[in-house]
């Protein structure tokens, strides 16, 4: 599968670390450096503009160190970047941390998958088949 991509950012091409990886990760391209206080939010844009094939999306995705280390994440996590967007690939990130966080021009700050998404085909009905979960709701398949 091929996607278009425009690079305006200075910064390598998105590729795959490994032969494994299902992601690839995604640079700032500022001109200042950002500074994320605790509990503050931003846009983060890329220089990336992409033309995903229909029936594909990208998925934009919190980076697990990024995350775990710092308390950096995506906040709309997984952002949808959908086959008819041709604007520049942006990053909500929040800082969920204690401490304030800077970001730099061409550091990694998301990653990001691209899948294969189905259309529905939508049927009103009156009645939905019974099952043994029923309408048991959050946790009602027990805790473990």
């Amino acid at each position: 599968m091929k996607v278009k991509i425009i690079n305006q950012s200075g910064h390598p091409l998105p590729e795959y670390e490994t032969i494994g990886s299902a992601g690839v990760d995604i640079r700032a391209n500022i001109t200042e450096t950002i500074t994320l206080k605790p509990l503050e939010r931003a846009i983060v844009k890329t220089g990336l503009f992409l033309e995903i094939p229909v029936g594909y999306e990208a998925q934009i995705r919190p980076r697990s160190g990024l995350a775990a280390k710092k308390g950096i994440t995506v906040l709309n996590s997984p952002g949808t970047i959908d086959a008819d967007y041709r604007g520049e690939l942006g990053v909500i990130l929040v800082n969920l941390s204690n401490e304030a966080y800077v970001i730099e021009d061409g550091d990694r700050i998301a990653q990001m998958v691209i899948a294969k998404h189905e259309r529905a085909n939508w049927i009103e009905v009156e009645v939905l088949t019974e099952t043994s979960r029923g309408r048991g709701g959050f946790g009602s398949t027990g805790l473990n």
